[in-house]
């Protein structure tokens, strides 16, 4: 790198709207090239919302879309279930019926194929990312490198794994596709669980880690290399001035209503409310809020456990041991942006995690739910828009905490114009065409 460059890159401001994993993960790898960094987020504090308690898995094998075959028929089942992975409430949008249905234009196998491998770039990039800046920082966020096991309860899931396992294969990713006897070595303590179990698909290099801890120790290191951190702080509106993205106006508490901060560069981080922030801009994406849930409670015994994290494939429910707790999340409720805790999900959680792991005390239990900004195809959106200065980093689902290191470092990359270290096709929001979601109503482009 010239000298030359070095000073442009010194020189640069940017913005970063978001203050989870994906906002404070991109100002670190802006940072660590001499960027002049700003992060804006509406809360007190960095990790408030959907990094706070996710289920706390760094899980490339299982970058999965949630667009697959066969899901049609499973999602009709489980409207009519009590315990059901996922869950449908009109919002009173059109936007949740369009993406809806672009999220089942994506259940072929062809698209499946396209969109598992363009995630699972990504996560497995990201993994390394993560795996250096650890090695660079020394954080200690309840990490651990013991990979992860998806269960099946019955031979049906055994035998659909064969899907995942040839992508897998194709990415030459590692894996063990386990016997139920196999699966009680991986992780002992399921020899003991109350329901049965056909086998597992074990992938060795996946890690497990508290995303809060981890997301608010990053941000204490990039505010000692020179973050600047504006908090309780609310965007109004994106500066646009002609074909360029220059800046934002803030409303922060104790601050001047209307205050306007320039930038070279603003990256769009803000999860699920991304989208209404660009259509002003004339731009549209297909991010929508697909509500999780998860409980945290200390362990009362350590051998009925976990090791590290286990996916329950029938309720697509993560069990993941954060220390000496246990973190249990998952499912998907489309119903706009309602934060309201529901028990009947609460009683979903507790009754997989008695069946699987009963180590968990299920009294003391801290009962949560955010909302992840999801795409109809599962991949995120990182990259540049047709706007100049205007960069996207959100749209990553389930897998924000699996994919948030090598998403910003590619995206701080692009930014900087440096060459990413891996591909960005199918990343950025000209998959869907060159205004976004709008310019293609109700369909996803082939891309």
């Amino acid at each position: 790198m010239t000298e030359s460059q070095v000073n442009s890159e010194a020189d640069m401001k940017v913005v970063v709207l978001g203050g989870g994993v994906i906002g404070v993960s991109t100002a670190w790898a802006l940072l660590r090239q001499g960027a002049d960094v700003t992060l804006v987020d509406r809360q007190p504090d960095v990790a408030q919302e959907t990094s706070f308690a996710n289920a706390g898995q760094v899980s490339p094998g299982y970058s999965t879309p949630w667009a697959a075959p066969g899901i049609p028929l499973k999602a009709l089942k489980w409207l009519f279930q009590t315990h059901a992975p996922l869950a449908f409430r009109p919002d009173g949008s059109l936007f949740q019926w369009r993406w809806m249905a672009d999220m089942l234009a994506n259940c072929s196998a062809d698209r499946y194929a396209v969109n598992k491998e363009r995630m699972m770039r990504l996560s497995e990039y990201s993994r390394d990312c993560l795996r250096t800046w650890r090695a660079e920082t020394g954080m200690d966020y309840d990490a651990r490198s013991q990979g992860t096991l998806q269960l099946f309860r019955s031979q049906a899931q055994l035998d659909a794994a064969a899907r995942d396992v040839a992508v897998l294969q194709e990415c030459g990713v590692p894996y063990e596709l386990l016997d139920a006897a196999g699966v009680g070595r991986a992780e002992p303590a399921l020899a003991k669980a109350r329901v049965p179990i056909s086998g597992g698909l074990r992938l060795p290099n996946d890690e497990t880690g508290d995303c809060h801890l981890f997301t608010r120790q990053l941000a204490q290191r990039a505010s000692a290399l020179g973050l600047k951190l504006r908090m309780s702080c609310t965007v109004q509106s994106l500066v646009r001035e002609g074909d360029r993205v220059t800046g934002l106006q803030l409303s922060c508490a104790n601050g001047v209503p209307g205050e306007q901060l320039q930038a070279d560069a603003v990256v769009l981080a803000a999860g699920s409310y991304s989208r209404d922030l660009l259509q002003p801009l004339g731009l549209d994406i297909p991010v929508y809020p697909v509500k999780g849930y998860s409980l945290t409670m200390p362990l009362s015994d350590a051998s009925l456990a976990p090791q590290s994290t286990v996916l329950d494939e029938t309720y697509k429910i993560a069990l993941t041991r954060l220390g000496d707790r246990l973190r249990v999340g998952g499912m998907a409720e489309l119903a706009g942006f309602d934060l309201r805790l529901n028990p009947r999900r609460r009683a979903t959680l507790e009754k997989v995690t008695r069946e699987l792991f009963p180590g968990g005390d299920l009294t003391q239990a801290q009962f949560w739910t955010g909302l992840r900004p999801m795409t109809p195809d599962g991949t995120p959106l990182v990259g540049a828009t047709p706007l100049n200065g205007l960069y996207l980093n959100t749209g990553h689902g389930t897998l924000g905490w699996t994919m948030a290191c090598g998403s910003a470092q590619l995206l701080a990359d692009v930014i900087s114009g440096r060459q990413p270290a891996i591909r960005t096709e199918g990343l950025d929001m000209s998959r869907y065409g060159a205004r976004g979601a709008t310019s293609r109503p109700g369909r996803l482009a082939a891309a």
